[in-house]
């Protein structure tokens, strides 16, 4: 071949080349292993091209991603393998251009040093377009400030999407996944969330505790036009909105609610869609459905069984409203059309739900038509709370309500009901098959969700679960030792003896601490405190006696304590069959304190003695800043003998008047309460204090020579029984409604006062 043959086949071979696509001919990926390296990669992007981050820990890494893909030619920002790649402490990603994709990164073992953890933005003005973030882990990274917002996930810009990820764990304030509306370039925004894995989220003890929220009042007026669909929503309870909608014609579809507690709430906005989502509640306390709120909302072939709730958490709830409500308040409802849902042992349904004073508005120009109502213990409430002549009930099929009468348009009829293939009960009539959610209808499995990679643990740690640790009472410190060496889980199980204990033992586990034989320990603390519950902590004590005479001649001891501040994981205390006596070497010695912003999932005490004591039992009452926190979401007292304590027994505080919480709920139920509260130091002049608490079951109850209850009621239409309690030589009830107008709505059952 000649010269010039040669040199006119190079250029043939260059145009060639040069017609190419782009990404053939220059694709390229690079991998990096530090902050630097990947800022200089980011310098040379083009379409097509990817970073690759080595696998490792990447700890206090504020990573921006900042490129210009294009369609078919999208930048890549990736893990070098899915799930290798950790990002840790102060950590997060931001991202902004077009046509960008994220995958593969997790996120623990700490916090945001911002407002978010992921954000599809680098400032107000430069957004993300037509970008996706997919198979990203989000894992118990929390701020240890419970009162330090942020988001997990802030959706900005247009056409975005997020899928396939795993958030779970969140504990601080704030939402979990927030798509913003602050501006026309987040307007909408045609944004898709899909196939991602919410897991459990636990109660966060004030507002501001959704999964997921679209929209805010504010931009209430404007549409979103946000997908979001085939999600699973594992128990995701951190208030009573699970997801809340502040937008308008927004897509809520084929999503799974898991044993959730709270609703999926049309909080704000017009023309939202939501079908064939699936509700399983499991019976669990709380678990809701659907909430309805403003106008032309459509809900249509959702299935929803086992759903506890009631009033704002119900399992299906139409609010009552305000015309021309403002655009932090409540709507009121419509044009709505539901029709064509399955009810299946849902136990509250409320229309007019919260009526009040300002929320008198009921529904108009609405129907509901062809829903399902099958209830196997014939216990469904259908409650209308005003004038539901606004809503057109038609074709709706009841079977098992204890309500006495119906609306016109609800038919009792007996229902043959079989569970199908999907693990939905369907009718098998054919006329009723046209009635309730369609044959057709199959929820999103959990392994369908998140990343495959990922594993879905289970985030409660059950009391017992792990080894048994046997304990000699003969060696010193034995007892300290032993929860030294202990794991999650553990049972330390205690030989018959006095136990000295000389020091603090913290409590930074699960755990528990038993007799090996009930009623041959007993453990002498000789510290101003025995326990101190910390992050990650919880505590069961089975079948001790605790005795307080070798503690410090000090005031104000106390026998068990949480962290007295910084607590951001909530806590479990468990006492079962425990002797508590000889608090009283000095004055005020409280049995359990807790400490500021901590909160307690469950403190529960059955069979067990409390006597001799100068301070309080339980001081739940920490959050006086009445910002609707509280201390303990759940406390049973059942089967216990209190005699002579000073203070009060239980010191239960939620101030303030949000209403987006479920907590705190008390049962005081066969309880022996005997020269109780009438210590001159008790400042709650009671033997029993509960100011907001939202349910309250005092029952059963033998109560003498004590000091009395005393009962506040604040917002969130709460509800306290004293039903079949004995009452001797104790002042009479003290109750008290300090938002809502007229009589103490205590109801006050089958007592004896003497």
């Amino acid at each position: 071949m000649s010269a010039a043959t040669r040199a006119l086949a190079c250029a043939l071979a260059v145009l060639a080349l040069g017609l190419l696509p782009q990404r053939e001919l220059a694709a390229r990926d690079f991998l990096v292993g530090d902050k630097l390296a990947f800022d200089a990669a980011l310098a040379r992007l083009a379409p097509g091209d990817a970073i690759v981050m080595k696998n490792g820990t990447w700890r206090d890494v504020e990573i921006g991603f900042f490129a210009e893909g294009r369609a078919g030619q999208p930048v890549t920002l990736r893990a070098e393998t899915p799930g290798k790649v950790i990002l840790s402490g102060r950590s997060n990603l931001r991202l902004a251009g077009s046509h960008l994709v994220v995958s593969g990164l997790v996120f623990r073992d700490g916090h945001t040093p911002t407002g978010e953890v992921i954000s599809f933005k680098r400032d107000e003005r430069r957004l993300a377009h037509h970008s996706r973030v997919t198979e990203v882990v989000i894992d118990n990274y929390n701020n240890p400030d419970r009162d330090a917002a942020d988001y997990w996930v802030a959706l900005y810009g247009k056409h975005n999407r997020f899928d396939h990820s795993y958030l779970a764990g969140k504990r601080n304030l704030g939402v979990t996944m927030a798509v913003r509306l602050n501006s026309e370039g987040s307007q909408q925004n045609h944004h898709r969330i899909d196939h991602n894995y919410f897991g459990p989220r636990p109660v966060l003890g004030s507002n501001g505790g959704e999964t997921l929220r679209v929209g805010t009042s504010t931009y209430s007026l404007t549409d979103s036009h946000t997908l979001i669909e085939n999600n699973y929503f594992d128990r995701c309870d951190g208030e009573v909105e699970i997801i809340s909608i502040k937008s308008g014609k927004n897509i809520i579809r084929n999503n799974v609610f898991f044993e959730s507690r709270g609703t999926l709430t049309l909080r704000h906005g017009n023309g939202n869609l939501v079908e064939s989502n699936v509700f399983f509640g499991n019976g669990v306390e709380n678990t809701g459905g659907i909430r309805v709120i403003n106008r032309d909302q459509t809900v249509r072939n959702n299935y929803l069984e086992g759903l506890t709730g009631t009033r704002f958490g119900s399992g299906f709830a139409i609010m009552n409203g305000r015309v021309d409500a403002p655009l932090n308040r409540y709507g009121q409802v419509r044009n709505a059309r539901i029709h064509n849902n399955s009810f299946i042992d849902v136990d509250h349904f409320q229309f007019g739900a919260g009526k009040d004073a300002e929320r008198n508005a009921p529904p108009v120009d609405s129907r509901m038509e062809d829903n399902l109502i099958y209830h196997r213990k014939g216990a469904a409430s259908i409650v209308s709370y005003d004038d539901m002549g606004g809503i057109r009930f038609a074709g709706n099929l009841v079977q098992g309500t204890s309500a006495a009468e119906l609306p016109a348009g609800f038919e009792r009829t007996e229902l043959r009901m079989r569970r199908n293939a999907a693990g939905l009960l369907m009718p098998q009539d054919a006329a009723q098959r046209r009635r309730g959610a369609s044959a057709s209808l199959r929820p999103v499995v959990k392994a369908a969700t998140g990343p495959s990679w990922y594993p879905k643990n289970e985030p409660r740690v059950v009391f017992g679960s792990g080894r048994r640790i046997d304990v000699d009472a003969g060696r010193e410190d034995a007892l300290a030792q032993a929860l030294a060496g202990a794991g999650d889980g553990d049972n330390l199980l205690l030989a018959p003896g006095r136990y000295r204990v000389d020091r603090l033992l913290l409590i930074d586990k699960v755990v528990t601490i038993g007799a090996r034989q009930a009623g041959t320990v007993v453990l002498l603390p000789e510290r101003t405190t025995l326990f101190e519950i910390r992050n990650g902590g919880a505590l069961k004590l089975a079948g001790l006696g605790i005795d307080g005479s070798a503690s410090p001649d000090s005031a104000g001891n106390v026998l068990i304590r949480t962290q007295k501040s910084g607590m951001f994981v909530s806590y479990r205390l468990v006492l079962e069959n425990v002797d508590v006596r000889n608090l009283d070497v000095n004055h005020s010695h409280h049995f359990f304190d807790a400490g500021s912003r901590s909160l307690a999932e469950e403190i529960r005490i059955t069979g067990s003695t409390f006597g001799k004591i100068t301070g309080d039992l339980l001081r739940l009452d920490k959050e006086s800043d009445d910002l609707g926190n509280y201390n303990a979401d759940v406390l049973v007292l059942d089967g216990n003998r209190f005699t002579h304590i000073d203070g009060v027994l239980a010191s239960l505080y939620r101030g303030g008047t949000d209403e987006s919480t479920f907590g705190p709920r008390l049962a005081f139920t066969r309880n022996v309460v005997e020269h109780v509260g009438q210590g001159r130091r008790n400042k709650r002049r009671a033997a029993l204090y509960l100011h907001g608490v939202q349910l309250a079951r005092i029952a059963g109850n033998e109560f003498a020579d004590s000091g009395g209850i005393v009962v506040e009621h604040t917002v969130g239409d709460p509800d306290t029984e004293l039903r079949g309690n004995t009452f001797r030589n104790v002042p009479p009830l003290k109750a008290s409604e300090l938002h809502a107008q007229g009589a103490s709505t205590v109801k006050y059952l089958e007592n004896q006062d003497s």
